[in-house]
Protein backbone atom coordinates (compact mmCIF):
# COMPACT_ATOMS: atom_id res chain seq x y z
CA UNK A 1 0.00 0.00 0.00
CA UNK A 2 2.83 2.42 0.88
CA UNK A 3 4.67 1.98 -2.42
CA UNK A 4 1.66 1.99 -4.75
CA UNK A 5 0.71 5.04 -6.78
CA UNK A 6 -2.92 3.95 -6.57
CA UNK A 7 -3.24 1.92 -3.36
CA UNK A 8 -6.10 -0.55 -3.10
CA UNK A 9 -9.22 0.50 -1.25
CA UNK A 10 -9.73 -0.89 2.26
CA UNK A 11 -12.67 -2.91 0.95
CA UNK A 12 -10.25 -4.77 -1.33
CA UNK A 13 -8.15 -5.76 1.68
CA UNK A 14 -11.29 -6.98 3.44
CA UNK A 15 -12.05 -9.07 0.36
CA UNK A 16 -8.49 -10.47 0.25
CA UNK A 17 -8.89 -11.68 3.85
CA UNK A 18 -12.08 -13.47 2.80
CA UNK A 19 -14.02 -11.26 5.21
CA UNK A 20 -11.97 -12.55 8.15
CA UNK A 21 -11.50 -8.94 9.25
CA UNK A 22 -13.83 -5.97 9.04
CA UNK A 23 -12.90 -2.64 7.52
CA UNK A 24 -12.74 -1.14 11.00
CA UNK A 25 -10.41 -3.92 12.28
CA UNK A 26 -8.03 -3.48 9.33
CA UNK A 27 -7.86 0.28 9.79
CA UNK A 28 -7.30 -0.13 13.53
CA UNK A 29 -4.47 -2.64 12.88
CA UNK A 30 -2.93 -0.34 10.27
CA UNK A 31 -3.00 2.51 12.77
CA UNK A 32 -1.46 0.30 15.47
CA UNK A 33 1.36 -0.83 13.15
CA UNK A 34 2.10 2.75 12.12
CA UNK A 35 2.11 3.83 15.75
CA UNK A 36 4.51 1.02 16.76
CA UNK A 37 6.79 1.98 13.86
CA UNK A 38 6.55 5.62 14.85
CA UNK A 39 5.25 6.31 11.32
CA UNK A 40 8.83 5.68 10.17
CA UNK A 41 8.28 3.54 7.09
CA UNK A 42 11.50 4.02 5.15
CA UNK A 43 15.16 4.03 5.97
CA UNK A 44 17.65 6.09 3.99
CA UNK A 45 19.81 4.05 1.64
CA UNK A 46 23.43 4.22 0.57
CA UNK A 47 22.34 5.50 -2.84
CA UNK A 48 20.31 8.35 -1.36
CA UNK A 49 23.32 9.58 0.60
CA UNK A 50 25.68 9.03 -2.32
CA UNK A 51 23.46 11.08 -4.62
CA UNK A 52 23.54 13.97 -2.15
CA UNK A 53 27.34 13.81 -1.89
CA UNK A 54 27.73 13.69 -5.66
CA UNK A 55 25.34 16.58 -6.21
CA UNK A 56 27.08 18.64 -3.53
CA UNK A 57 30.51 18.25 -5.19
CA UNK A 58 29.61 17.92 -8.87
CA UNK A 59 31.94 15.07 -9.82
CA UNK A 60 32.49 13.68 -13.32
CA UNK A 61 30.41 10.75 -14.61
CA UNK A 62 33.33 8.31 -14.25
CA UNK A 63 33.65 9.15 -10.54
CA UNK A 64 29.88 8.98 -10.06
CA UNK A 65 29.56 5.60 -11.79
CA UNK A 66 32.54 4.19 -9.93
CA UNK A 67 31.09 5.36 -6.59
CA UNK A 68 27.79 3.66 -7.46
CA UNK A 69 29.67 0.48 -8.38
CA UNK A 70 31.51 0.51 -5.05
CA UNK A 71 28.27 1.15 -3.14
CA UNK A 72 26.68 -1.86 -4.83
CA UNK A 73 29.72 -4.02 -4.06
CA UNK A 74 29.19 -3.30 -0.36
CA UNK A 75 25.77 -4.96 -0.60
CA UNK A 76 27.38 -8.31 -1.42
CA UNK A 77 29.01 -8.66 1.99
CA UNK A 78 27.01 -8.46 5.19
CA UNK A 79 30.24 -8.65 7.16
CA UNK A 80 31.85 -6.10 7.50
CA UNK A 81 29.37 -3.60 6.06
CA UNK A 82 26.44 -4.13 8.43
CA UNK A 83 28.39 -2.37 11.16
CA UNK A 84 28.42 0.89 9.15
CA UNK A 85 25.65 3.39 8.57
CA UNK A 86 24.45 3.86 4.97
CA UNK A 87 25.85 7.41 5.10
CA UNK A 88 29.29 6.06 6.06
CA UNK A 89 29.31 3.49 3.25
CA UNK A 90 28.27 6.20 0.79
CA UNK A 91 31.07 8.42 2.10
CA UNK A 92 33.61 5.59 1.73
CA UNK A 93 32.36 4.85 -1.81
CA UNK A 94 32.68 8.53 -2.70
CA UNK A 95 36.19 8.68 -1.21
CA UNK A 96 37.49 5.58 -2.95
CA UNK A 97 35.96 6.59 -6.29
CA UNK A 98 37.24 10.13 -6.01
CA UNK A 99 40.72 8.92 -5.11
CA UNK A 100 40.82 6.31 -7.87
CA UNK A 101 39.68 8.72 -10.58
CA UNK A 102 40.94 12.11 -9.34
CA UNK A 103 43.59 11.29 -6.70
CA UNK A 104 41.64 13.27 -4.12
CA UNK A 105 39.82 11.77 -1.12
CA UNK A 106 37.28 13.76 0.88
CA UNK A 107 36.71 17.45 0.15
CA UNK A 108 36.16 19.93 2.96
CA UNK A 109 32.76 20.66 1.42
CA UNK A 110 31.64 17.14 2.36
CA UNK A 111 33.19 17.31 5.80
CA UNK A 112 31.03 20.35 6.49
CA UNK A 113 27.98 18.84 4.79
CA UNK A 114 28.11 15.38 6.41
CA UNK A 115 29.89 16.02 9.68
CA UNK A 116 32.30 13.17 8.83
CA UNK A 117 36.02 13.76 8.78
CA UNK A 118 38.22 11.53 6.64
CA UNK A 119 39.54 9.80 9.77
CA UNK A 120 35.98 8.79 10.72
CA UNK A 121 35.45 7.20 7.30
CA UNK A 122 38.79 5.35 7.15
CA UNK A 123 37.66 2.01 8.70
CA UNK A 124 34.80 1.69 6.19
CA UNK A 125 37.04 2.95 3.39
CA UNK A 126 39.59 0.22 4.15
CA UNK A 127 36.86 -2.46 4.11
CA UNK A 128 35.43 -1.12 0.85
CA UNK A 129 38.90 -0.98 -0.70
CA UNK A 130 39.42 -4.64 0.22
CA UNK A 131 36.01 -5.58 -1.22
CA UNK A 132 36.90 -3.80 -4.45
CA UNK A 133 40.27 -5.55 -4.72
CA UNK A 134 38.56 -8.91 -4.03
CA UNK A 135 35.72 -8.29 -6.53
CA UNK A 136 37.39 -10.11 -9.47
CA UNK A 137 37.64 -13.26 -7.33
CA UNK A 138 34.08 -13.11 -5.98
CA UNK A 139 31.60 -15.72 -7.20
CA UNK A 140 28.90 -13.09 -7.68
CA UNK A 141 29.91 -11.16 -10.80
CA UNK A 142 26.63 -9.47 -11.82
CA UNK A 143 27.61 -6.07 -10.40
CA UNK A 144 31.03 -6.21 -12.05
CA UNK A 145 29.41 -7.18 -15.35
CA UNK A 146 26.82 -4.42 -15.06
CA UNK A 147 29.47 -1.74 -14.58
CA UNK A 148 31.66 -3.19 -17.32
CA UNK A 149 29.11 -1.90 -19.85
CA UNK A 150 29.99 1.27 -21.84
CA UNK A 151 26.80 2.84 -20.46
CA UNK A 152 28.60 3.00 -17.09
CA UNK A 153 31.93 3.95 -18.70
CA UNK A 154 33.32 0.48 -17.88
CA UNK A 155 34.22 1.59 -14.38
CA UNK A 156 34.43 -1.95 -13.01
CA UNK A 157 37.59 -2.28 -15.11
CA UNK A 158 39.33 0.67 -13.44
CA UNK A 159 42.56 -0.11 -11.62
CA UNK A 160 42.11 0.62 -7.95
CA UNK A 161 45.34 1.53 -6.16
CA UNK A 162 46.74 -1.51 -4.34
CA UNK A 163 47.46 0.66 -1.30
CA UNK A 164 45.68 3.77 -0.10
CA UNK A 165 47.89 6.54 1.32
CA UNK A 166 46.01 6.99 4.56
Amino acid sequence: KYEEIYPPEVDEFVYITDDTYTKKQLLRMEHLLLKVLGFDLTAPTINQFLLQYIQRCGVCMRTENFARYLAELSLLQADPFLKYLPSQIAAAAYCLANYTVNRSFWPETLTAFTGYSLSEIVPCLIDLHKACLDAPHCQLQAIKQKYKHPKYLQVSLLDVPAVLPL
